[in-house]
């Protein structure tokens, strides 16, 4: 088998200035298929283990994190450029992540009883099914991993790791911490390797399921090779979610979350808010107040402060999104704040608000994975619920809205999204399933869903006693 050169690095940067942080050496190909078959040992002792001692287990994976909260929002910040704040936020929701997970997993994994008519009886036992294998991308660095990992190992699962490059330390500091909290030796594998070596990880036979996070584009590939060899997927992909405000709605208390929502982790978020439908009866107010509340937007040194915006985590991600937002403009959008790369060094991008947004333009039809806001005129309530549900993602959206009834009802009979909040904006929290439909993929984590996405729902009917 042919092995990486010895000389193959990763080099993470700092999106700050745009130096060089940390060298880590990529993986030969032998070592990695090592890494698999370790985890998948490991498994098999896993898999027997009582779900009341991995939930303990887990627990103590929740209480390193928050011991080493410093020590890894320092980490995140420096890799990929979010506020330290918001790295802390992050990890408090991870510690919290594993914690439900501790307290929920074994009532969620218990042996169901079935009973039929004339005596037969039925089981359903949720058994895990082997190694999971974990592609994930660099906005929450720690979230992310922990999002879907702690569910499987919950489940009795083994787990590997192939996290961004960019985010490479963060990656390997988990493996660490992990292990230091009491999980079993290679249960929890991270794998620095390249995407053609991720290929061989993907089609080895002791990995039996794959879930990734990251674009639609890397998703169809992703879901065709896992296919191919007839391996479940979980897919968590792109959006442009749609905040909608109504003609009722509290428009100070909107306006805030909307920024909140667009600006949150450096506007790099795949459930932020992306595009705002406003009705017409409130647009011009809204419109006003938000483009105020994003010019006064401030660039800030991550580190150091509590509010503002921090870099992009890398430079591509930050021409990409410069570029959709001039080919919006040259399309027919208005540029009513924002819109230019400033003078200085590392992959900063100002908070941007563009108007006459429509169909056609990048800030209707595609995801600004960045500090970018499309602002759109419905004409009232059903034309906006058209608007928001005219997309091909379908992952998240809120409505603004006094009328609490109303706006649940629009959001669960109308809304063609996996996520819909009302009067705010959130991420994740633990016990509410989080995912998409449409191009923004299928299949769920949290909640007690995630626990089920990669076991074996096995049936047992005892037919004669």
């Amino acid at each position: 088998m042919k092995d990486m050169s010895q000389d193959a690095v990763i080099q993470t940067i700092d999106p700050t200035d745009g130096s060089p942080l940390q060298e880590y050496p990529l993986m030969e190909t032998d070592a990695a298929i090592a890494g698999v078959e370790a985890c998948h040992k490991a498994f098999e002792t896993w898999r027997h283990e009582t779900p009341a001692k991995r939930a303990e287990i887990i627990r103590a994976i929740g209480q390193a994190l928050r011991d080493h909260e410093d020590e890894l929002s320092e980490l995140m910040t420096r890799e990929m450029g979010k506020l330290r704040s918001q790295s802390r936020t992050e990890l408090q929701l991870c510690a919290a992540i594993c914690d439900y997970t501790a307290d929920n997993g074994p009532d969620e994994l218990k042996t169901e009883e079935r009973p039929y008519e004339g005596g037969v009886k039925g089981h359903v036992a949720y058994r895990p099914i082997g190694v999971i294998y974990g592609i994930q991308p660099w906005n929450f660095p720690i979230y992310q991993v922990v999002r879907y990992s702690i569910a499987n190992l919950m489940a009795g699962n083994g787990v590997l790791l192939k996290h961004a490059e960019s985010v490479t330390g963060c990656g390997l500091r988990l493996e660490e911490l992990y292990r230091e909290a009491g999980l079993p030796a290679d249960l929890f594998k991270v794998l620095v390797i390249d995407h053609d070596q991720s290929d061989k990880v993907l089609e080895h036979d002791a990995v039996r399921g794959v879930t990734l996070t990251g674009s639609p584009g890397a998703g169809k590939i992703i879901g065709k090779k896992a296919g191919a060899v007839l391996k479940k997927t979980v897919l968590e992909l792109g959006s442009n979610d749609a905040y909608i405000v109504l003609e009722d709605a509290d428009l100070e208390q909107a306006v805030k979350q909307c920024v909140i929502g667009r600006t949150f982790n450096n506007g790099q978020t795949c459930v932020a808010a992306k595009r705002f439908v406003v009705v017409d009866a409130v647009f011009d107010a809204f419109k006003e107040q938000f483009v105020a509340a994003m010019k006064d937007m401030e660039m800030v040194d991550p580190m150091e402060s509590e509010q503002g915006l921090g870099p992009m985590a890398r430079e591509d991600l930050r021409d990409e999104l410069h570029s959709q937002v001039q080919e919006s403009i040259e399309n027919g959008a208005s540029l009513l704040c924002g819109g230019e790369i400033p003078d200085r060094d590392g992959w900063w991008y100002p908070a941007t608000v563009l108007g006459d947004v429509a169909p056609g333009q990048p800030a209707y039809d595609d995801e600004l994975f960045g500090p970018a806001a499309a602002l759109i005129r419905a004409k009232d309530e059903e034309d906006a619920m058209r608007i928001a549900n005219d997309s091909r993602f379908g992952l998240g959206g809120a409505i603004f809205s006094k009328d609490l009834d109303r706006a649940r009802h629009l959001a669960e009979m109308h809304f063609d999204t996996g996520m819909v909040f009302i009067n705010g904006f959130s991420a994740a929290s633990p016990n509410m399933p989080f995912g998409g439909v449409k191009n923004s993929g299928y299949g769920r984590e949290h909640g007690g869903f995630g626990m089920k996405e990669f076991v074996n729902v096995k049936a047992i009917t005892i037919l004669n006693e």
